[in-house]
C-alpha cells in the first residue's frame, strides 16, 4: 500500500487522497506485557498514515521519561497534539493525534459520566492544503451501554459534531467500545458515513488483535469524502505491540476550487 506524504493533498483543482488511521496503543503495552513505545513506532511506520488518532496514550511530562505522544511524533516526524482525559499513576493520560500536515487548532470535549472512568472527544483541525482543511474527532468511549448512549447524543450535538462553526469535512474515529451494532454506531451513521468493514474486510471484527471477536474501532466521515480502501493492519509487529490493531482508511478529498 503506497504512502502519501505531506504533498498528497495539495494538488489544486483535483481530488487527492488522505490516509487516516485509528489505533488504541494500550499505553504501549503489548501482549508480552512489555511497554515499548519504539515497537508502536515501528507499527506506525508500517501504517504510514497522514493523520493518526491514538487512544490510551500516557504522556509523561518528566525530563527522565518522554511522553509517549511526544516520543512517537519526534521519532516519526509528525506534528502532535495531546488531549488529557485523566491522570494515570500521576501522568497525563488520554488521546493524541499525529499529523504530517499543520495542526491549527485543538480542543477536548468532556464526555464523562458520574462515577465512571473519565472519557473525552479530542478535536484537531488540520490544514491539508492552502484551501482545504479537515476536522478530526478522536474518541475513546465508555464500556457501559448507558454511558455510550449519553456519549453518542453528546457527540452529535451542536456543541461537537454538528457545531455551526465547522466549515470543512469531518472525520470521527477511535475506540468506541461499541461491542455490537450499538447505539453509538447507529446514531453516528445517521450523521456521517460509516466505513463498512464488511465491504472491505469481509468481517466486522477488529478486537482483540490476534483473534478479532468484536468491532470496537470505527471510522466515520462526511459524505463529501469518498472511501477508497479500508484495512486492518496485521503485521507481525502489530499483532504483539497492543491489544488493538490499526484501522486505516484511504479517503478521497473533495475537489478543490480555484
Amino acid at each position: 500500500m503506497p504512502g502519501f506524504g505531506p504533498g498528497a493533498a495539495t494538488v489544486s483543482g483535483a481530488a487527492a487522497s488522505l490516509r487516516v488511521a485509528t489505533y488504541n496503543i494500550h499505553r504501549c503495552r503489548g501482549w508480552d506485557q512489555r511497554v515499548l513505545p519504539s515497537r508502536i513506532a515501528r507499527v506506525l511506520e508500517e501504517v504510514d498514515a497522514d493523520i493518526i488518532a491514538l487512544q490510551e496514550v500516557v504522556n509523561h511530562a518528566t525530563p527522565e521519561q518522554a511522553g509517549q505522544a511526544c516520543y512517537l511524533a519526534k521519532k516519526l516526524g509528525y506534528e502532535c497534539r495531546f488531549g488529557q482525559t485523566r491522570q494515570l499513576r500521576g501522568s497525563p493520560y488520554g488521546n493524541a493525534v499525529l499529523s504530517r500536515f499543520p495542526i491549527k487548532a485543538a480542543r477536548s470535549y468532556d464526555l464523562s459520566c458520574e462515577l465512571l472512568e473519565p472519557r473525552a472527544c479530542f478535536q484537531v483541525d488540520i490544514d491539508v492544503s492552502e484551501r482545504q482543511s479537515v476536522h478530526i474527532f478522536n474518541v475513546h468511549l465508555g464500556t457501559t451501554y448507558s454511558e455510550r448512549q449519553r456519549q453518542a447524543r453528546a457527540l452529535v450535538s451542536a456543541q461537537i459534531l454538528n457545531s455551526p462553526g465547522l466549515r470543512y469535512p469531518r472525520v470521527m474515529l477511535g475506540d468506541f467500545n461499541d461491542w455490537t451494532q450499538g447505539p453509538v454506531s447507529r446514531l453516528l451513521a445517521s450523521h456521517l458515513v460509516s466505513a463498512d468493514l464488511l465491504a472491505h474486510l469481509r468481517r466486522r471484527r477488529t478486537y482483540p488483535g490476534p483473534l478479532p471477536l468484536v468491532h470496537l474501532d470505527h471510522i466515520f466521515f462526511d459524505a463529501s469524502l469518498h472511501l477508497e480502501s479500508l484495512k486492518l493492519h496485521r503485521s507481525r509487529t502489530a499483532l504483539v505491540a497492543s491489544d488493538h490493531l490499526p484501522l486505516i482508511a484511504e479517503l478521497r478529498l473533495p475537489v478543490e476550487q480555484g
